[in-house]
């Protein structure tokens, strides 16, 4: 039903808030939870982060992967950095064909904290210090004027996560409504020739109209409208 959008530096806290988000709508509702993230495709950040082409591969993969996994039943997080807002924009129109609510949850820390998470990790899931500043440089934050980022959710690292307002926003709140362009037109309908054949006339006339009494060349006498339609 719902999608979560994870939103924040690298190593912001983002993982550690989903999976409190997962756990709390498994013990309060009886819906499925999924968590989307960079992990579940088992490629290098720091290879994927530092060519611009992989990385929009992998953004697609999950988009798509998202894309799959949102319905009007289950729960769906997308834990990933999600800095880019064309890329938050395009989640939104995804939820508004599907017709369900979302929300952003963004994790604000200062660079000098991230950049101490980052290199407290493991260093096989550490980010280079070069490939950590030009994602914390290219990030844009997300604002809550933006309909595409509302509502929003900022969480300081010492917060206490505000999950009856994030409940709140996704389940008594109502879906935005699609695009008329994404929006399935009936084929037909029980009156559609006669549709079809006012619609031809109108046309026809209207051309008719426009054209009015034509001067004809080298002298021929004018013809009416009348005449120009029965010559069509």
């Amino acid at each position: 039903m719902p999608l979560i959008v994870m939103c924040g530096y690298p190593c912001s806290g983002k993982t550690r808030r989903a999976e409190e988000l997962k756990v709390c709508f498994e013990r309060n509702t009886d819906r499925k939870v999924h968590v989307i993230g960079d992990g579940a495709l088992g490629v290098d950040k720091n290879t994927v982060y530092a060519d611009s082409q992989k990385e929009k591969n992998v953004r697609a993969s999950l988009k798509a992967e998202v894309e799959r996994k949102v319905n009007k039943e289950d729960i769906v997080i997308f834990d990933s950095l999600n800095y880019i807002k064309g890329y938050r924009y395009e989640l939104f129109c995804l939820i508004k064909h599907t017709q369900t609510p979302h929300c952003l949850v963004y994790c604000l820390t200062s660079d000098e904290v991230s950049s101490t998470w980052n290199t407290s990790r493991d260093a096989a899931e550490q980010y280079t210090q070069d490939i950590f500043d030009a994602l914390v440089l290219r990030f844009e934050a997300p604002d809550s004027r933006n309909r595409w980022d509302s509502p929003l959710f900022t969480i300081l690292k010492d917060d206490t996560l505000p999950y009856e307002d994030i409940s709140d926003a996704l389940f008594k709140r109502k879906a935005p409504p699609p695009n008329q362009s994404t929006q399935s037109q009936p084929l037909s309908s029980s009156n559609f020739l006669y549709e079809l054949d006012k619609i031809t006339q109108d046309v026809l006339m209207q051309d008719v109209c426009h054209r009015g009494i034509v001067l004809c060349s080298q002298g021929e006498k004018r013809k009416s409208a009348l005449e120009i339609f029965l010559s069509i």
